[in-house]
């Protein structure tokens, strides 16, 4: 299982790799990150979330595994929270970006690979990506606008205006619009679109490599940030998928359903996470290292658990 989980993250190193480069010898300039950064949140991933959202049949979302898997994303959600809250005192847009990622899993650029490499197919990544921008993504978007907003009417309508406002959620409610209605995009709109898609996420990874060099190298902030650091990684990698197969014996998921969506489930947090944090006034080092420490982990981890579910049956 081993070989089948570690090619999967060949180009997710290149590429974090890459842009730990650019960024070292200012390769792009000094700006470099803060431009891809915005590029990335307002164009690439938006085109990304569209494009899947126009190939995705609703009807998707009816797998049987998908039961145990919100499940284990919806308990360990919330325990991320709870945690980031009162046991690390956060501010509510920080405790949120505790509690996400903690849950929100790279399903896009990691989980495609790797469920093609040990099942053969990447179909239930369609559907966690579908969950995931039509709730997560909106959720967290939503509790940061809550923070950065003074109370009041204000801070209401900013909520209200969110899916306008913000990029990827308003592509990906238009994606869903234009394959509920069956519309097509003409060629000529496709082919550009399609294009971009194709490069968002090489380009979110090598921002995320460029973030590196940012800041310089100072500390997290203490040994309680640390903390937290590993606790979020222990719930994104070992809590969600075990709580996920939980579920998944409980509600009867068959086998081949059920080990799917375990894996899936300890995929590592996503580098989305990362991007809607960099665009908020907040230290987005906490999460950039989430992500990274998650992801290193997780070429062991995922092999651990593809052969645990293989005995499941």
């Amino acid at each position: 299982m081993t070989g089948g989980v570690l090619p999967a993250f060949a180009p997710i190193w290149a590429l974090t790799g890459l842009g730990y480069l650019l960024g070292r010898f200012r390769v792009l300039g000094e700006r470099a990150e803060e431009v891809l950064t915005r590029y990335v949140f307002a164009v690439a991933m938006p085109a990304v979330l569209f494009s899947t959202m126009l190939d995705t049949p609703l009807t998707a979302l009816a797998n049987p595994g998908a039961i145990a898997f919100l499940a284990g994303t919806v308990v360990v959600g919330g325990i991320g929270f709870t945690l980031g809250r009162w046991v690390f005192r956060r501010k509510p847009a920080e405790w949120a970006v505790t509690g996400m990622a903690s849950c929100y899993t790279n399903a896009a650029n990691l989980g495609i690979p790797v469920t093609m490499q040990l099942f053969g197919s990447s179909a239930f990544t369609v559907v966690l990506i579908l969950l995931q921008t039509l709730v997560l993504m909106p959720s967290l978007l939503a509790l940061l606008e809550s923070d950065a907003h003074t109370p009041g009417r204000s801070r209401w309508r900013a909520l209200v205006a969110l899916p306008v406002r913000t990029p990827v959620i308003a592509a990906s409610l238009l994606g869903v619009l234009f394959r509920a209605s069956g519309l097509h995009l003409p060629a000529l709109a496709a082919q550009p679109l399609h294009l971009i898609a194709g490069a968002g996420v090489g380009t979110a990874l090598v921002v995320l490599g460029m973030s590196l060099t940012s800041g310089g190298r100072a500390p997290l902030g203490g040994g309680t940030r640390r903390t937290e650091l590993a606790t979020v990684v222990a719930l994104k990698l070992v809590a969600q998928p075990a709580i996920t197969l939980g579920a998944g014996l409980l509600l009867g998921v068959p086998h081949p359903a059920l080990a799917v969506a375990v894996v899936c489930a300890g995929l590592p947090t996503a580098q989305n996470v990362f991007i809607a944090t960099s665009q908020y006034a907040l230290d987005s080092r906490f999460v950039r290292d989430c992500v990274l420490v998650s992801t290193l982990l997780a070429m062991g981890s995922l092999s651990l658990l593809a052969w645990l579910v293989a005995g499941i049956g």
